[in-house]
């Protein structure tokens, strides 16, 4: 893993710029606005994939695989914090002098000037911003975005636009949130996390304060939040605007109805506007009404902005529908804290109906299932009727010896609830021996569980029921 060094200068001119590790979705977006400002990409990544593909369609030069020929003549190295210092394209691009910079480098010089709306937090925040550019859109503004998912309803996770606004999810898991210059600062939660990087969770609510009370303009912060409200404590901002279900929000939330697609009340300076969002979830009321808040500040009314919202569709890896096999309905998504876990299962759980849901979990690094395997084991057990456990997706981290999956299976109260099966064809197949006509198949991780969904729904096609636990 590498630590971004913000204090690198930033080229003030890019004319060719490689990306290691283009077909993430943050990085595939990044790169699609360098393509349409008019610069030469090209890119590399681990395994082929949809973006990748995309990006070559667009006219990039995309490789699989890193080797330092695939520079070219690129004069920028734009990388991620999730590589290893060891990286050939990496080491190439420092020893032969050119400018090697993190992607929120990169992205801050495609924002430049102009005016910022920075989403933030622990949870929620891809989802909020797909709501606001969502809803800008409706409005007839015309933001440029960056979002760290595909925006359902434009099929796309960022997009050039040409008004003054730009509207990006910000990522806090290295810090890197505090470089751009934010005009409209949105703090979803602040529940500790990423503290590999951190270190302590003090240091990650100073971060988070930080990132406040550098907004030029306006702080939208929950109300409701253990941890946004410690934060709140610590912003001297002169503009701050809170939403929730607290009694004193600016922007309250009430009458929350969360049985199927969830409806909800908002209220704002003595106007009241009932909303119903096309997403399930308590959680995504709160999202909405966040992102409700933004648009306040940027001067729309409150019914014209539920309004927009309401035609937010989702997100790419938010509870995201793949497919239907015997009556069994396979979802995905993107949820690797517990925290995010608890919403998506509760999520789920009202839609269901009367069937179950079956948790198909992929711990997400090491270091957090070493620290929250007790977590994560109780909120599965809580929310989920059966659970299966994968091993860990490490991303940047090396194995930590002693943490598997099996940490999580091993710390549910009734063992006959979760099964931890750490081959994935053996996963699926007895995944899709407990599921019966009715349930719900949820894979949850943000590493790359999705690409089991095949294996499972063929399962599906060609199994037998077995009810849990036999």
């Amino acid at each position: 893993m590498i630590r971004p060094d913000l204090s690198l200068p930033i080229p003030e001119h890019i004319r060719s710029a490689h990306f290691i590790g283009v077909g993430g979705s943050g990085m595939s977006g990044l790169a699609r606005m360098f393509l349409e400002a008019g610069i030469r990409v090209s890119g590399s990544d681990r395994a082929d994939s949809a973006n990748l593909r995309a990006l070559a369609a667009l006219g990039a030069d995309v490789h699989i695989g890193h080797d330092a020929a695939h520079l070219g003549d690129a004069d920028t190295v734009i990388h991620t914090g999730a590589i290893w210092p060891t990286n050939p394209e990496y080491v190439a691009g420092r020893e032969r002098g050119l400018a090697v910079i993190h992607r929120s480098q990169a992205l801050h010089w495609l924002i430049g000037g102009r005016r910022l709306v920075s989403v933030a937090g622990a949870h929620g925040k891809t989802t909020s911003t797909g709501m606001i550019v969502t809803a800008l859109q409706e409005l007839d503004a015309d933001p440029t975005f960056v979002n760290g998912g595909v925006i359902a309803g434009l099929g796309s996770s960022s997009g050039t636009g040409s008004d003054d606004l730009v509207v990006i999810e910000a990522d806090e898991s290295d810090g890197t949130f505090l470089l751009y210059d934010t005009a409209i600062a949105l703090v979803t939660n602040v529940d500790p996390d990423h503290l590999d990087h951190y270190g302590t969770d003090e240091a990650f609510y100073a971060a988070f304060a930080a990132f406040a009370n550098r907004a030029r303009e306006a702080v939208v912060i929950s109300a409701d939040d253990p941890g946004a409200r410690r934060v709140a404590a610590e912003i001297a901002h002169p503009n701050v605007i809170t939403f929730g279900l607290a009694a004193d929000a600016d922007v309250r939330l009430s009458a929350v109805r969360a049985e199927g697609p969830v409806a909800f009340t908002l209220t704002h300076a003595g106007t009241t506007v009932d909303a119903r969002l096309a997403v399930p979830g308590a959680h995504n009321a709160v999202n909405a009404a966040g992102a409700v808040a933004v648009l306040l500040t940027l001067g729309y009314g409150l019914d014209a902005a539920v309004r927009a919202v309401e035609h937010f569709t989702g997100t790419v890896r938010r509870f995201e529908l793949h497919g239907v096999q015997r009556g069994v309905s396979v979802y995905d998504d993107y949820a690797h804290h517990p925290t995010e876990v608890a919403a998506a299962l509760a999520a789920a759980r009202t839609v269901v109906g009367n069937g179950r849901i079956i948790a198909l979990h992929q711990p997400h690094t090491y270091s957090r299932t070493q620290q929250m395997h007790r977590e994560f084991a109780h909120v599965l057990e809580s929310h989920a009727d059966h659970t299966v456990v994968l091993d860990v997706y490490g991303a940047r981290e090396d194995p930590i010896p002693g943490v598997t999956g099996r940490l999580v299976s091993d710390d549910f109260a009734d063992p006959a609830h979760v099964h931890y099966v750490a081959d994935w064809q053996d996963a699926a197949d007895y995944t899709a021996s407990v599921a019966r006509d009715g349930d719900y198949i949820v894979t949850l991780g943000c590493g790359n569980v999705y690409q089991i969904i095949p294996q499972v729904l063929d399962a599906l096609a060609r199994g037998t029921e077995r009810a849990v636990g036999e």
